[in-house]
């Protein structure tokens, strides 16, 4: 007859086991792992010691295989197949993020939060937000009723503090008739003084020159790609802005297919990040 603490030190055996099969495929590392579920690397330490010989908090088993993009069955060692069917886990259907107001809703901070460690990839409805200049923001602000320009200001200083971070790993696609039209004055920008977009253009120079490489921007030819405002947090999940609302996928499938569709946009660059400096200096001499 097995024992009572047999059986249990069998489980932890074998939660212990897949833990680190989840662990070497999320591509961080043991500190960015905690972060993402939720705790601090000593408590994950103990969980992966041999020694150990109890489960952690079903929070964190859950964390674990949403990260994972597994359930909490198989994790328990309750089921073989490596799949999500059952457990305490949200199914992989796409969800609605309502009342998003503003492509730069607070939510994004928690979710880049959640990121640490991980690569984040966005692709901005015009340009990166968090690069924009007070005066900028309160000129495209102006007219919004749920988010004011002195709020929006305040999340942008919040995110820059994020990209200074010397964990941060960002990349960013954009597309370069949209900085081309901003540098004129066209479209959204039309009423914009020269002046403003003057020194927006070398707020960009600076910032570009202080985050790269932890913050790399790409230009593409929007000529020859599309693409809506997306941002894709690591592996544990990706958003599609499309007006007053995201939609969010935590799907492995999903957010390794958004990834691909960046990747794309990153082969198209015609403006590479270490060239963006002398770009916008050129364009600003072509403002006179």
């Amino acid at each position: 007859m097995i024992s009572a603490s047999s059986s249990r030190a069998e489980l932890v055996r074998v939660f212990r086991t897949r833990l680190l099969s989840v662990m070497s495929r999320s591509g961080g590392g043991q500190s960015d792992f905690a972060r993402a579920i939720g705790i601090d690397r000593s408590t994950l330490s103990q969980i992966l010691s041999p020694t150990n010989d109890r489960l952690p908090r079903i929070e964190s088993v859950a964390a674990i295989a949403r990260i994972g993009q597994v359930s909490v069955d198989w994790l328990l060692g309750l089921r073989e197949i490596e799949d999500r069917e059952a457990g305490v886990l949200s199914d992989d259907r796409p969800r609605i993020e309502a009342n998003a107001l503003s492509p730069v809703d607070e939510r994004l901070i928690e979710w880049h939060e959640e990121a640490t460690g991980y690569k984040v990839r966005h692709i901005p409805s015009n340009f990166p937000d968090v690069l924009k200049t007070e005066e900028v923001i309160a000129f495209e602000y102006e007219h919004f009723i749920a988010l004011s320009p002195q709020r929006r200001i305040e999340i942008t200083r919040s995110r820059l503090d994020y990209l200074r971070r010397p964990e941060t790993d960002m990349e960013v696609c954009a597309s370069i008739q949209v900085i081309e039209s901003f540098a004129r004055g066209t479209g959204i920008w039309e009423d914009l003084p020269l002046a403003t977009r003057r020194a927006q253009l070398e707020h960009l120079i600076a910032l570009c020159d202080e985050l790269y490489p932890r913050y790399r921007w790409y230009l593409y030819d929007g000529r020859r790609l599309y693409s809506a405002p997306i941002t894709i947090f690591g592996p544990i999940r990706a958003t599609i802005y499309v007006g007053q609302m995201y939609l969010v996928f935590q799907s492995r499938e999903h957010v390794r297919a958004l990834v691909q569709h960046f990747d794309q946009t990153v082969r198209a660059a015609v403006i590479q990040p270490n060239d963006l400096p002398r770009y916008f200096r050129d364009l600003l001499k072509t403002l006179g």
